[in-house]
Parts: C-alpha cells; structure tokens; sequence
C-alpha cells in the first residue's frame, strides 16, 4: 500500500464515523477521498471506480432523505418536529461538545410532540422520530461502506 493509499484509507475510516457521529461531513469525505485516489491514480478503471462510488453515494443521500421521510409521514410526525429538535441538536452541541448533539435532539424532539400531542403521546411520537434518524444514518454509513467496499475493489484490480 503507498502513502497516499493509507491517506486515503483514513480519510474514509474518518468519513465513515463522521456519519455514525454525524459531526463532519461523512459522505463528502468519503467521497472526496475517492476522488483524490482517481484523480492520483488517473487510469479508467480508477474512475469506473470513481463513478461506482459516487453512484452509491447518490443513491444513498436519495434514500437515506425518502425513507425515513415516508416513516415519520406515515407515523404523523411532522417536519417541524424534526427542525426543532435539529435546532436543539445545534445548541447542545455546543453547551455539551458532542454528547449535547443527541440529547439536544432527543430533547428537542420530545418538547415540540409534547406541545403539539401532550404528555402522554409525546414519546411513542419521539420514538418514531429518532427511529426514522437511525434508519438515515444506517443507510448512509451503508452507502458509504458500499463505496469504500468499492474503492478497495479498485486498489486491488488497478496495476
């Protein structure tokens, strides 16, 4: 393996956590990773590569957005609960670095359904919420598993 292939190699270990721990940009860097090794290596089987990567990706950021989407349509949660709790998300990040991401979304998602459905129906309407999130970020860490699948691929057909 060369220097620039373990760089490359970290970049989307690093991209891949960015998602689970949605902290960075995990799918740009995954990505953009791919790309620097196409644009490095510069045969055509090293974009094939390029563009079998991106393919998953895009199809990953179409579904991880649709599905999830679909859920909480169906489960009556609407979008602005998710906002709010996005917003609270941003904020406790920023009072409890990284922790304060997820409990200022749980949080905030469980005050707006506690407004607008009260006590009582406001956490199964929370559950629902934080599912539909899990199910995006399972399909974008597996859409970017995919590409890195993909990209090892490449590495070991490429002379």
């Amino acid at each position: 393996m060369t220097l620039t292939e373990v760089v490359i190699a970290i970049l989307i270990a690093v991209g891949i956590a960015g998602i689970v721990v949605p902290v960075l940009p995990g799918t740009i860097l995954v990505l953009g990773a791919i790309l620097v090794w196409a644009t490095e290596v510069g045969t055509s089987t090293a974009w094939i590569v390029f563009a079998v990567a991106a393919t998953f990706l895009v199809i990953g950021a179409v579904v991880k957005y649709a599905l999830p989407g679909k859920r909480l349509k169906e489960a009556g949660v609407p979008r602005s609960t998710l906002l709010f709790g996005g917003a609270l998300a941003f904020v406790g990040f920023f009072v409890v670095p990284v922790v304060g991401l997820f409990v200022g979304f749980v949080l905030g998602v469980y005050a707006a359904e506690r407004r607008r459905l009260g006590a009582a129906a406001a956490w199964p309407a929370t559950k629902h919420a934080l599912k539909a999130v899990g199910i995006s970020i399972l399909v974008e860490a597996l859409a970017a598993v995919l590409a890195a699948l993909t990209w090892i691929v490449g590495i070991l057909v490429t002379p």
